[in-house]
């Protein structure tokens, strides 16, 4: 048995929730995580699909989270995808947002645990000429608030920016959940999804979400296991 116990909550939308076998293959970057770290540390994944700040602390599911935190957590929050989108039920406005973040920043901490906050993922959409656009507006609002609060911070947005524009548009539909008619049985007419991603594209995105812990002052970097193959197609 370790000699320390660590438990990291993750709170967030569809691109870090698990999913099930009706949704595969795809994944949530939530999903291999735990396979990056020592036996010290468990990973609760609450994160649920279509979730907003909003939608996740209205509908009671950030209580219970809550009452289990003690000293020695973490809470990793990543919100925006449906923030950010006025014509979505889920939409929060900018200044819900922000306090929305601030609520589960304060009431971790308040528990004695850490709260990290990830901006979130980059969807795939590339002009015409393969530039990658920025399609985020409430990531700058995840900066702030981490600024303006002292949290830490892992801009998951920048460093999955970085991954699509390396990769270009062709290449970079890998990451993502995008399949021919008759490929997979959960989606006989095929699918090209940007947002969500593959089981590779959730693996790579889990590492560059690792990446970041090994840069933060937090400890956890300490529980990161270098026995981790990285991710490939296979």
């Amino acid at each position: 048995m370790p000699s320390e116990s660590i438990t990291i909550h993750l709170v967030g939308d569809s691109t870090m929730a698990e999913k099930g076998d009706d949704e595969r293959p795809e994944t949530g970057w939530g999903m291999p995580f735990p396979e990056y770290f020592d036996d010290a540390v468990t990973v609760k994944n609450h994160a649920r699909n279509g979730r907003s700040t909003r939608t996740f602390l209205e509908e009671g599911r950030w209580q219970p989270v809550v009452r289990e935190l003690t000293n020695g957590q973490y809470v990793f929050v990543q919100f925006g995808h449906n923030d950010e989108v006025p014509s979505k039920d889920q939409h929060t406005p900018v200044a819900a947002f922000k306090a929305n973040l601030e609520t589960f920043v304060d009431e971790t901490r308040q528990r004695g645990a850490t709260p990290v906050l990830l901006t979130p993922l980059a969807r795939r959409q590339f002009d015409d000429e393969g530039g990658l656009q920025d399609t985020h507006e409430y990531s700058e609002l995840t900066r702030r608030v981490a600024r303006e609060h002292d949290v830490a911070l892992i801009d998951a947005d920048e460093r999955s920016q970085s991954l699509l524009a390396e990769l270009g548009p062709e290449d970079s539909k890998s990451l993502y959940n995008h399949l021919a008619a008759g490929e997979h049985h959960n989606y006989p007419d095929g699918i090209s999804d940007d947002t969500h991603f593959s089981k590779f594209g959730a693996r790579r995105m889990a590492e560059l979400v690792v990446d970041g812990i090994e840069e933060l002052d937090i400890g956890l970097a300490t529980h990161l296991t270098t026995n981790t193959q990285p991710a490939t197609h296979s």
